[in-house]
C-alpha cells in the first residue's frame, strides 16, 4: 500500500480514499474480535511455523462499533448514556455498586491533592510529589504540556457553594 495525499494505493491497484481506509478496518475489527484465528487456518494460509504462536487469536470476544449522523450535544449524550448503562450493567453482573457515593467521595478528596499539586507546579514551579509512580509520571508530562499556559494560570479557583 502506497500513500499518495488523501488516497491509498493498494498492493492490487486499487485506489482507496484515507477515510475508506479507516473505516475498512473500522468494519473488519468486529469479525476480527468475533472469529478469530486458529492455528490450523494459519497453516492452511502457509504462515511460518515461529509465527503461528503470534498470530493466533482466540476470537469469541465482544465488541461494539457505533457509527454517529454527527458528533453534537445529543450524539454524546447517547454515548455517555450507553456507557453509563454498560457499567450498571456490568456491576449488576459482577456485584459491584459502580455508583458508590463513598468510591466517587474518595476520587472527589484525592482530586484536591491532586489540584494542590497543579497549583504548586504552576505557581511556584514546585515538582509533583505524593502519588504512585504512573500518576506523578502522568501529572508531570501534563503540565510540561501545557506549561505554555503557566502565565495565564496564577491561582486555582473553586466555584463558591
Amino acid at each position: 500500500m502506497k500513500d499518495v495525499g488523501s488516497l491509498f494505493i493498494c498492493d492490487e491497484g486499487e485506489v482507496v480514499a484515507n477515510h475508506d481506509e479507516l473505516m475498512s478496518n473500522f468494519f473488519a475489527q468486529p469479525d476480527a474480535l468475533a472469529y478469530g484465528k486458529t492455528p490450523e487456518e494459519l497453516k492452511k494460509e502457509n504462515v511460518p511455523e515461529f509465527l503461528i504462536p503470534h498470530k493466533t487469536f482466540t476470537g469469541n470476544r465482544p465488541s461494539v462499533g457505533l457509527i454517529l449522523p454527527a458528533l453534537n450535544a445529543y450524539t454524546v449524550g447517547q454515548l455517555l448514556a450507553l456507557y453509563e448503562h454498560r457499567v450498571a450493567v456490568q456491576g449488576f453482573i459482577w456485584g459491584i455498586n459502580s455508583f458508590d457515593q463513598w468510591g466517587v467521595e474518595l476520587g472527589k478528596s484525592l482530586a484536591s491533592q491532586v489540584r494542590k499539586q497543579l497549583h504548586a507546579f504552576r505557581a511556584k514551579g514546585e515538582p509533583v510529589r505524593g502519588f504512585n509512580f504512573s500518576t506523578t509520571t502522568l501529572l508531570t508530562k501534563y503540565l510540561e504540556a501545557t506549561s505554555d499556559h503557566q502565565g495565564e494560570i496564577t491561582e486555582t479557583k473553586l466555584p463558591q457553594l
